[in-house]
């Protein structure tokens, strides 16, 4: 595909359209999880168990879209799981009973890691046509997309029904795609230069091998950064109203400032990268992060708690887009499955592994986890600041 700048410049504003519409989707369905409880008569374990469906059904199929991605191009990829993603918002509502809700979780679960590793696929080769570090801006439109997706999920949710509300986003998905889907049909994915060398010498074999390695490298900064944000929308707000005996409105606020904080570092993500570069930004990010978790899990004041919240929001903000971005550069789309597979366990391990360390522990020192893996990540960026430049 030649290197048109405003054939660039288009592919980049669809796919930034995807991200914003995976958000918009996923946070419809999220804020109608009480009244679909409701719906299946499913009790708080039943839900759970139920829920699991999307998080395991999108971990099973991401490595299968990288495959699919290799032989059928990210483009048409993803144009075929924004359809599905759409259409298989609209099942929950139709169910009514908790295996039920969670067999159809398991098919919305599998179209949404679908389409995150398909976009996260292109997005590295527009990345690497535009020799900028632009892939903060596509997260940034997701987190957005989830904002309003919440906001009028929110708004609509005592005017229209689950099913009403549900099969209208399935409705804006099914034309949003069928708007932005035609871009990407046309059009290839830009070429990317040939894999970056595996450090040091070798033959081709060991330097597959150590692009596999690296690939888990970043899949770990991956996995622990989505520790931290699926800790934080499950945990983060009983800290805040169980520990420091807060109203339910500011315990609501705390994911609040962690959300528009992550999604404003996100913004001025690529600003960030071309100045700090992707190694310097990791490490600083991953550091802002433990700090601010060490103040919003310990501190006693709430203020302070709300303020460490959004300081861990700027700090975990950018590390999952380099490290998928890194990942894409090395393998492809295979490098981009791994890592966002990584990343999805990193989700799932998240609320589970707080709620042990709380029984164990207490809440405020099981959230030191997420500043221990924020940390963590951050050694881990300094340490492959040799082997992985940028």
């Amino acid at each position: 595909m030649p290197g048109n700048g405003s054939l660039l410049s288009r592919l980049r504003l669809v796919l930034t359209v995807f991200f914003a519409l995976d958000g918009f989707v996923f946070a419809g369905w999220v804020v109608r999880i009480p009244d679909i409880k409701e719906q299946t008569h499913a009790s708080a374990g039943a839900l759970g168990l139920a829920l699991l469906g999307v998080s395991a059904g999108a971990v099973v199929t991401m490595t299968l879209t990288g495959r699919l991605c290799r032989r059928y191009g990210s483009h048409r990829v993803t144009v075929v799981c924004a359809v599905l993603l759409s259409l298989s918002v609209a099942l929950p509502p139709l169910t009514h009973s908790a295996l039920a809700l969670g067999l159809v979780l398991l098919a919305f679960g599998a179209a949404y890691g679908s389409i995150n590793v398909a976009f996260n696929s292109a997005a590295v080769d527009l990345v690497a046509a535009l020799r900028r570090p632009i892939m903060p801006s596509f997260h940034a439109a997701f987190s957005l997309g989830g904002m309003v997706g919440a906001g009028l999920g929110g708004l609509v949710a005592g005017l229209l029904t689950p099913t009403e509300h549900l099969f209208c986003l399935t409705l804006v998905g099914l034309l949003v795609t069928a708007l932005a889907a035609p871009t990407l049909l046309r059009h290839e994915p830009p070429r990317r230069p040939d894999p970056e060398p595996a450090p040091g010498p070798g033959t081709p074999s060991r330097a597959a091998g150590g692009h596999r390695r690296l690939v888990v490298v970043f899949g770990l900064i991956a996995l622990c950064t989505a520790y931290g944000e699926g800790a934080m929308a499950d945990w983060g707000a009983l800290h805040l109203k169980q520990d420091l005996g807060t109203s339910a409105g500011v315990a609501a606020a705390g994911y609040a400032c962690f959300a528009l904080a992550m999604t404003l570092g996100r913004l001025t993500g690529t600003t960030l990268l071309e100045r700090l570069g992707r190694t310097r930004t990791v490490v600083v990010g991953g550091s802002t992060a433990a700090v601010g978790m060490l103040a919003g899990s310990l501190t006693p004041s709430p203020w302070a708690a709300l303020a460490g919240y959004a300081v861990t929001g700027l700090g975990l903000a950018n590390l999952f887009p380099v490290a998928v971005e890194r990942a894409g550069a090395l393998a492809g789309p295979d490098g981009v499955a791994t890592a966002s597979t990584l990343g999805y366990g990193g989700m799932l391990l998240g609320p589970p592994a707080i709620g042990f360390l709380a029984e164990w522990l207490s809440l405020s020192a099981a959230l030191t986890s997420v500043a221990v893996l924020a940390g963590i990540a951050a050694l881990i960026g300094f340490a492959v600041r040799d082997v992985a430049p940028g």
